[in-house]
């Protein structure tokens, strides 16, 4: 039996030397029988927990899945299935851990009931942008931490993709005040949920396939998902036309593909090289794609399909961020593992916008007026 927490150390040597590799965008050169790396056959499954019509998100595990074979010579393959294919797309963390899937790209914070440290393998509540989220992970130390609590279900996380900051919404009535927000029921996961459950709001968390069905048939008031470009392709637009923003509980994602500890060590090292390379490029691939696609998504939506854009009210927000600090703190109290995270992440986070309030958002603040017309 694999001693998961030591494993771990291994397999982070396995991801820095892994960086190199995505930065000039390849792997390791030695020739295999189809111009890759040289090894045995390996073949893996992996599921999503996302629906194969969202090109970005489900078409991150494809893509990953075919750079992979590339640089392999396609001696390491990984066949790629969509939510509900193999498993529920809420259980694909429960298949890794089972071994009935090696890997599965799949979003953390599905999982909180498992242990509310998961929360920061995708994000948090008013928490950093997905720039500063990948400095924490990869030199904060937010990485080692989240590993040390999947390796006791025999998973190791690699950040894989990303959504970039994440829209607050889609109501099928306008929401202009925090009354008016009690009440509704809302597909909300992770602990943006838990805060919404505090704001009077009754939470639901749904898989991908199941999100639109419910809201047409008005088993939901409302639902967030993602942006302009994913929602849009969902059909969300459909069966409700108010667009809220900011979504205050996603401001920078990480999705993570959640590998099978002991299949990982299976690997040989240049495999293990690849899959950590491969999955860096990929997460800069999609965040730049969310960035082009996101713009013109929301253009279309706003302007052909109806839709109308809010901001949310000064007092929902007001009331969001006291809740979340609230309820970050009651878990950091409860809990111990979670408590060194929120520690790391916050000491982390108020460096990042101590630094960013004097350049970053001074530029932004005094440009985009100048700039952006209407």
């Amino acid at each position: 039996m694999i001693k998961r927490r030591d494993f771990l150390k291994r397999a982070g040597a396995g991801a820095a030397g892994a960086a190199g590799l995505a930065a000039c965008g390849g792997g390791p050169t030695a020739e295999g029988d189809e111009g890759g790396v040289s090894g045995p056959r390996v073949s893996w499954r992996m599921q999503t927990s996302f629906t194969p019509n969202l090109d970005l998100l489900h078409g991150s595990g494809v893509r990953i899945g075919e750079r992979v074979a590339e640089l392999t010579g396609g001696n390491f393959t990984i066949r790629v299935y969509g939510a509900g294919e193999i498993v529920p797309g809420l259980q694909v963390m429960d298949a890794v851990t089972a071994g009935t899937l090696q890997c599965g790209l799949t979003s953390g914070y599905y999982y909180i009931g498992k242990h509310p440290g998961l929360a920061f393998d995708t994000a948090i509540p008013f928490g950093m942008t997905t720039e500063q989220t990948v400095a924490w992970l990869h030199h904060g130390g937010g990485l080692d931490l989240i590993n040390a609590i999947y390796a006791d279900f025999g998973i190791l996380s690699i950040p894989a993709t990303t959504t970039g900051a994440q829209w607050g919404g889609w109501f099928r009535n306008p929401v202009n005040s925090l009354a008016e927000l009690a009440g509704q029921r809302m597909r909300i996961p992770g602990i943006g949920g838990e805060i919404m459950a505090r704001l009077g709001v009754t939470v639901q968390t749904l898989a991908a396939p199941e999100i639109y069905p419910a809201l047409e048939r008005g088993a939901i008031d409302a639902v967030e998902w993602v942006g302009p470009y994913d929602d849009e392709r969902m059909g969300l637009q459909q069966v409700a036309k108010h667009y809220y923003y900011p979504g205050w509980w996603e401001p920078g994602v990480n999705v993570g593909l959640l590998v099978n500890l002991e299949e990982y060590a299976r690997l040989p090292p240049a495999y293990q090289q690849i899959l950590h390379a491969v999955c860096a490029e990929t997460f800069l691939d999609r965040l730049g794609a969310y960035d082009a696609a996101n713009p013109p998504a929301l253009e279309r939506l706003v302007r052909d399909q109806g839709v109308v854009v809010h901001a949310y009210s000064g007092d929902i927000m007001e009331a969001a961020l006291r809740e979340s600090n609230e309820y970050l703190a009651e878990l950091s109290s409860q809990n111990a593992d979670f408590g060194r995270m929120y520690a790391s992440y916050t000491a982390f986070r108020d460096a990042q916008w101590s630094y960013i309030r004097a350049n970053d958002l001074t530029y932004v603040d005094w440009v985009v007026p100048r700039v952006v017309r209407g």
